[in-house]
């Protein structure tokens, strides 16, 4: 995947130093989230109705629609931040105009309509952390056309103090009315060296000479294409769709895909922004407003539209792993998650198997490795699940461990929908972050634990109390196993992957340096590879968790081995493993990527879940075990010693 130009701390650092300099003006539909706590327990039967009470707990407003942008340029630190909008002479737009105040936002473009419309407004009661039935204000307004040419002439007079002006559209019956477009094509006519960003649910066609931001469901239907809102568009048809949308327009052009990231058109050809791998829980409920804040805060400060787009999703890549909120992103934030991003990779290919592409008829799969032979010289194995299957079925383990962890003293009394919700959300987070330390998953649990709010913060224990409740009952399993071995029951056969043995001890002969880095305690990790025989072929060269999350055996062997050969030698070392972590860590310095996708139940054969997972991490090449070794000594490089 090609560079963006945001690939650094110091490159991210560099334009948000830029950020406060930024003047940006925001017009469209300024609507108000309401969010209502209920709490039965105060509930009581309504003398008037004899029905019972909806007791509120707590309240929350925060500005939405146009708002969550403008939220979103605050929190980023934009220097001077106005907007341009109507809101109605009610409790909700004196709420819109104090939440405006408190932002330090410019609002004297923020106009009141005393007839025909009131504030919009979305009031969501939250009850045990769901969303029930939404309350809406402000569908049925009309807007006067001398209340539009006011707005208009407020824009017209501050556009020489704004670096870039948003355009939100997203209310069918909000302020873009016939008569307010066309006077936004005027004005967009008239300053063709203004930068204006259009973003808009229904009139993407209407706005022209100036640059547009939608997503694919949008720019299909542009084009003539009958896809409904929760369609997955393909690459393909996206593409397709936004060349014949820039051809269109010539302008700039920002098509954002979900998860799947942003495809951008300018004068310098087509750009795929990927789409950020996020492990906790999310709501994208306004990732396309905080998408488009951090696109318009970087076009302001000059970035060109790949680099701007690429900031756009790490500020929604903050923003929705923030629940039951509009959230925002600061640049602290942004920071953390674009420093050092983890990118999903080919995520068609890894969600349709029909598309993969099998080396010379065999079970290989080419993802993105080119096929000319590679001088391999370092090699890097996970453990578990990549050659050793002793620890098959930890995640069995883990799983009840964890639900029992999260419901606490409900585990037997949880209705079957609170059970079937923390299974599912179990099961989600330990795909998500397979590979990892124990440790690091551990502390997962601990948000777990404290997002369901079963427990009583007293009785939540630490990473280190969760961890030894999992580690004793895995220890439990593998030392049965490895008893079993010793007895000559069974032999390193049915513990490892199929010829993983074989495979370490050519690589070796053939004078490629072996190592060993696992999730595991490093104790245990030697222990295993010691009953399994093949401890020696990494020559101390054996790495696991040593109780600190800080130090992640897999980074730190990667950069060890950097030291040693130079960065710019990184095409000889290639990492196999089965889960993201080495595949993710390896393909950011330029390694070559093998993952191993196996089925650690039979120990060979096609994990198609694995496959998946390690595609969207950056695998190169995919196989399913070592039974085909020597093809994959030709691919590496490496002489069949």
């Amino acid at each position: 995947m090609k560079k963006t130009g945001l690939n650094s701390a110091a490159s991210l650092s560099a334009l948000l130093a830029a950020v406060p300099r930024a003047r940006i003006g925001v017009l469209g539909d300024f609507c108000l989230d309401v969010y209502w706590a209920l709490d039965d327990s105060a509930s009581e039967q309504s003398v008037e109705t004899g029905l019972p009470t909806r007791p509120v707990r707590q309240q929350r407003y925060s500005l939405g629609g146009a708002g969550t942008v403008v939220n979103n340029l605050s929190a980023l630190g934009v220097g001077r931040v106005a907007v341009f909008g109507v809101i109605g002479a009610d409790p909700f737009g004196r709420e819109v105009q104090r939440l405006l105040g408190t932002g330090g936002v410019d609002a004297a473009g923020m106009l009141i309509q005393t007839p025909e419309w009131n504030t919009p407004v979305y009031i969501k009661p939250i009850r045990a952390d769901h969303e029930e039935n939404r309350i809406d204000f402000g569908g049925f307004n009309t807007l006067a056309d001398e209340v539009a040419d006011a707005v208009l002439a407020r824009l017209a007079a501050a556009l020489p103090q704004l670096d870039a002006v948003v355009v939100n559209q997203q209310l069918p019956r909000g302020i873009h009315t016939p008569h307010l477009q066309a006077g936004l094509n005027a004005l967009f006519r008239a300053h063709p060296d203004r930068l204006f960003i259009v973003d808009s649910r229904d009139l993407s066609g209407t706005y022209i000479n100036c640059l547009h931001k939608l997503n694919d469901v949008e720019a299909t239907r542009l084009c003539g294409q009958s896809t409904q809102a929760r369609d997955v568009i393909a690459l393909e048809d996206c593409r397709t769709a936004a060349q014949e949308l820039y051809r269109r327009w010539r302008q700039p052009l920002f098509v954002t895909r979900g998860a799947r990231g942003c495809l951008v058109l300018d004068g310098a050809g087509e750009h795929l922004v990927p789409g950020l791998h996020i492990v906790n829980p999310i709501d994208s409920v306004g990732a396309g407003d905080s998408f488009l804040a951090g696109l318009a805060v970087a076009l302001a400060t000059g970035a060109p539209p790949e680099q701007a787009a690429t900031f756009g999703n790490f500020v929604a890549g903050v923003t929705v792993q923030k629940l039951f909120q509009t959230g925002t992103a600061s640049p602290a934030e942004v920071l953390a998650i674009g420093a050092d991003p983890d990118y999903v990779y080919a995520p068609e290919l890894a969600e349709d198997p029909r598309r993969a592409n099998y080396w010379q008829g065999t079970e290989i799969e080419i993802v993105s490795a080119p096929p000319e032979l590679r001088q391999i010289t370092h090699a890097i194995f996970d453990h578990d699940g990549t050659i050793s299957t002793l620890r098959q079925g930890w995640e069995f383990v883990m799983e009840p461990m964890m639900i029992k962890a999260i419901l606490g003293a409900h585990y037997a009394t949880a209705d079957e929908t609170l059970y079937a919700r923390v299974v599912r959300r179990v099961r989600e987070f330990i795909d998500q972050t397979t590979g990892i330390q124990t440790l690091t998953q551990m502390q997962g649990l601990v948000k777990l634990v404290q997002e369901f709010r079963l427990v009583p913060a007293g009785e939540i224990l630490d990473e280190f109390g969760y961890k030894k409740i999992y580690n004793t009952a895995l220890l439990d399993l593998v030392r049965n196993r490895v008893s079993k071995l010793e007895r000559g029951e069974l032999d390193v056969t049915d513990f490892t992957l199929k010829k993983a043995p074989e495979f370490l001890r050519r690589l070796q002969a053939a004078g490629v340096k072996l190592y060993l880095a696992s999730g595991t305690d490093e104790q245990d990790v030697i222990a295993e590879a010691r009953a399994l025989g093949y401890a020696g072929l990494f020559a101390g060269r054996i790495y696991g968790a040593v109780g600190d999350v800080a130090l992640e055996a897999k980074r730190m062997v990667l950069d060890r081995i950097l030291q040693d050969i130079g960065a710019a030698n990184a095409t000889q070392v290639v990492a196999f493993g089965d889960g993201p972590v080495e595949i993710r860590e390896t393909r950011k310095r330029g390694g070559l990527t093998v993952g191993i996708a196996s089925d650690e139940l039979r120990r060979y054969g096609l994990n198609p879940g694995k496959r998946s997972r390690l595609i969207r991490a950056g695998a190169d090449i995919i196989v399913p075990d070592f039974s085909q070794l020597e093809v994959l000594f030709k691919l590496l490089g490496v002489g069949s010693a």
